[in-house]
């Protein structure tokens, strides 16, 4: 037997006792159980692990479209020689460019309404190149924030604009909550601004708690002078925002700090995480469920070839090559499900994505369908994981059925 086939007779007889023992040639229906439980495992561990994958990677856009990957800061308040700085940073090789801002908190107003916002003052020449923010702006232009008029421009998220009631090219007011002192108390500040563009970021955040202007305006409605509240810096690789900022702390020394995207994001991006890998946990039980059912199919197997298995035996089989047939056995089982496992959960997380089947409120999520992103780590562990699931099941069996007898079934022939 074993020169004819031209491979080892364990291979041979494990991929026949695949099949099933009647006339009709094919897969034994416990063996297609098997196989189906372990690939539907891999598929809903495949398509969740790529879900999670795509939000992260979204909100990770949107947050990172908003604002710079590290901000310049000083201890001791305003920069007043933020231009000598951002000469010294620009030439480091990992910055791709630097821009100033200000920033402060201000009440917007239009007719009977208020909102509480954040002002951002930015140089618009400078700002395309630091954030993405002008890729998001629907209505209008960032280039249109010079002052016009005697107004200077201002613009607002489309949740802020719809919440206040108002359109490009309205003019609404800004008050600061800290004004000149006059005869009776504190004065508020109030300024007219003219909106010249509307952006959606699509996180309600951004679009309802945050306006931008002009540089020198935000300076000039809050009193600083020429001074900024901080520099933003863009960098060629974001995950490297850490060192990054770092060795800008070490050029520019005390009282100046900086402060990374991934510290200023730090709860939403450490609660996906750990989303993922309660995940991971969960649906690797799924495919340890699977695996049982491999073990009972295999336990059934031993039982109903016993005596096959004594025959092997008395035909000089030894304990070892009969362990090989089962934990092959069981091994292709895991093996076959994995492979249809995964092609089914890439074909799934591809129609996902293609035709967004899925649709999500917007205004409760920050999306509008289900995002998917499928990396091919996670396709690794995956099939690792199963496989390796799968091929721990088949010990028990294995071994039960080298321990069997070789004289028992056979006496009652």
């Amino acid at each position: 037997m074993h020169m004819q086939t031209g491979m080892p007779y364990q291979i041979f007889i494990a991929l026949r006792y695949l099949k099933s023992k009647k006339r009709h040639k094919g897969i034994s229906f416990n063996t297609a159980i098997s196989i189906g439980g372990v690939a539907v495992g891999v598929m809903a561990l495949l398509v969740v692990l790529s879900v999670m994958s795509g939000f992260h990677e979204d909100l990770q856009k949107k947050i990172l479209g908003v604002n710079s990957h590290i901000v310049v800061l000083n201890y001791r308040g305003s920069v007043s020689d933020y231009k000598d700085i951002i000469e010294k940073v620009r030439g480091e090789k990992d910055i791709a460019a630097a821009a100033p801002f200000v920033l402060g908190q201000v009440m917007v107003s239009s007719g009977k309404r208020a909102h509480g916002v954040f002002l951002r003052g930015v140089d618009p020449s400078l700002e395309i190149n630091t954030t993405e923010i002008s890729k998001y702006i629907k209505d209008g232009r960032i280039e249109n924030l010079r002052t016009k008029d005697g107004i200077p421009g201002i613009i607002l998220g489309k949740e802020l604009a719809s919440s206040l009631g108002i359109f490009r090219d309205e003019i609404i007011n800004i008050l600061s909550p800290v004004g000149e002192i006059g005869p009776l108390g504190m004065l508020p500040k109030v300024k007219q601004f003219r909106v010249v563009a509307i952006f959606e970021v699509g996180m309600f955040e951004y679009d309802s708690n945050l306006v931008l202007t002009e540089l020198s305006s935000a300076q000039e409605f809050f009193g600083m002078g020429d001074t900024v509240t901080g520099i933003e810096l863009k960098i060629k690789d974001i995950y490297k925002a850490k060192d990054v900022k770092e060795s800008v702390q070490k050029i520019l020394g005390f009282p100046y700090y900086g402060r990374d995207w991934m510290q200023m994001n730090k709860n939403l991006f450490a609660a996906l995480k750990l989303e993922k890998f309660a995940m991971f946990v969960i649906l690797v039980l799924i495919v340890l469920v699977a695996s049982f059912n491999i073990v009972g199919t295999l336990i059934m197997n031993v039982i109903e070839k016993s005596r096959e298995i004594a025959i092997l035996k008395a035909m000089g089989a030894t304990n070892r090559g009969i362990m090989t047939i089962f934990i092959l056995q069981g091994f292709f089982i895991g093996l076959a499900g994995t492979v249809i496992g995964i092609a089914g959960g890439y074909f799934l997380g591809y129609i996902l994505n293609t035709y967004q089947i899925i649709k999500l409120p917007p205004d409760v999520y920050y999306l509008s369908h289900l995002p998917v992103k499928m990396k091919l780590i996670d396709f690794i562990a995956v099939s690792c994981s199963a496989i390796a699931i799968s091929f721990l099941a088949t010990i028990y069996p294995a071994w039960q059925a080298a321990r069997m007898d070789p004289v028992e079934p056979l006496r009652y022939e």
